[in-house]
């Protein structure tokens, strides 16, 4: 086993990043060659796969992040057994590149939301908040042998925070630009947005979740078609945009219109959002439907801009990442809100993998947590002070 403390001094470290999404179809691990800490951090992207989950886990996972269907015995089940798979593809990477897992320092595991309550509740005489992600670190690092950080958002919302968006701190460290403000707009199951400011600092960067990503296309698409997602946005892009649906949604979602800091997930954007409207609207074509989800989607972000940011910063980059960076009609829809005055761009233009940029975010995560270095951004999440984010598991 490396010593931690050698480990936090090494100038250059070999990190492995994984994400798991609310599309929670598999675990993105990335192989990262980091250099450095803080503002000075270097990457080298060495690997990266997109590992799947077997088929009918993705089911149960989604039956127990919903209060009516979940299983306490499930929960508990699943909280060891999806390390197993995040070790398997940590296996399957590292052989795609030929390097030994003896060689890794750190991993760093966002781990499985199952539910997010970042809003305070009343619960005995307490008013608590929460977020709960699965998939112990501390059964990774004891199958991996590797010090592995965890539980990354849990310390933000201790300290009054949303515990989301965390990728605002990294994408401040790779990012920003002196020269032109950007925006950088991550679209996995929900979108959330990073703005930088050429002539701002850490503490400036505001980022929040916008609304609905992939999720409600995805889920009208399993619904309508027995299918994943809509491949490069084709059915929507073949359907028709009814306006009556899309007024409807705009009235049925106070998310986009609240002030940040925000943030959301299935609880909010699951089947219990769309369900009054899919009857009220049942003679609407499955095409129309997943047209104007999509436009739908790209209207929760371009409206965010407007209304907390444009005044602020008017941004002249837009870069895409996520699983909606694949979305053709998405992208169109994007640019097309935005106007000619902002280049939109997937962030491969600009070197960086879409597919790979989250799960390389928590392996730089990883490396600012055993380095001693704050990671959230209270402008952003809200919390109380800046933190040093995670827990650190050993072998």
């Amino acid at each position: 086993m490396k010593n931690l403390f050698e480990i936090s001094k090494k100038q250059t470290k070999k990190v492995i990043g994984l994400m798991s999404g609310t599309s929670v179809d598999g675990v993105d691990a990335a192989l990262v060659e980091i250099t450095g800490s803080g503002t000075s951090t270097k990457i080298d992207l060495i690997g990266f796969i997109e590992y799947s989950y077997p088929a009918g886990l993705k089911d149960v996972v989604l039956k127990n992040s919903v209060r009516e269907s979940s299983n306490v015995e499930e929960i508990s089940q699943l909280n060891f057994l999806l390390p197993k798979y995040y070790y398997y593809a940590i296996r399957h990477l590292l052989e795609t590149v030929n390097i030994p897992l003896e060689d890794v320092d750190l991993i760093g595991s966002h781990g499985q939301t199952i539910h997010h309550l970042p809003n305070q509740a009343q619960l005995f005489d307490e008013k608590v908040s929460s977020t709960l992600q699965i998939g112990d670190p501390s059964v990774l690092s004891k199958l991996t042998s590797v010090i592995t950080v965890g539980n990354f958002r849990s310390g933000d919302v201790a300290l009054g925070g949303q515990g989301a968006p965390l990728v605002p701190y990294f994408d401040y460290l790779l990012f920003h630009s002196n020269d032109i403000n950007r925006a950088l707009l991550n679209i996995g199951g929900i979108s959330n947005i990073t703005f930088l400011g050429s002539d701002g600092t850490q503490d400036d960067v505001l980022a929040f979740d916008t609304g609905p990503g992939n999720m409600m296309i995805d889920f009208l698409m399993k619904r309508f078609y027995d299918k994943e997602f809509d491949e490069q946005g084709s059915i929507a892009a073949s359907g028709t945009f009814n306006q009556d649906l899309f007024n409807a949604l705009v009235v049925r979602d106070s998310f986009i219109e609240a002030d940040p800091p925000k943030s959301t997930g299935r609880e909010y954007y699951g089947e219990v959002f769309l369900k009054e409207l899919l009857d009220e609207f049942a003679n609407i074509s499955k095409e129309d439907w997943l047209n104007t989800i999509t436009n739908f989607t790209a209207y929760a972000v371009h409206r965010n801009y407007e209304k907390f940011i444009e005044s602020e910063t008017k941004i002249d980059e837009l870069i895409i990442s996520g699983g909606g960076a694949k979305n053709n009609y998405l992208y169109k829809c994007l640019a097309d809100y935005f106007g000619s005055d902002v280049q939109v761009k997937v962030i491969d233009e600009i070197g960086v993998s879409s597919d790979a940029k989250e799960a390389i975010c928590f392996a730089v995560l990883a490396n600012e947590t055993i380095s001693g270095n704050t990671s959230n951004i209270p402008r952003t999440t809200g919390a109380g002070k800046s933190t040093i984010l995670g827990g650190i598991y050993l072998p």
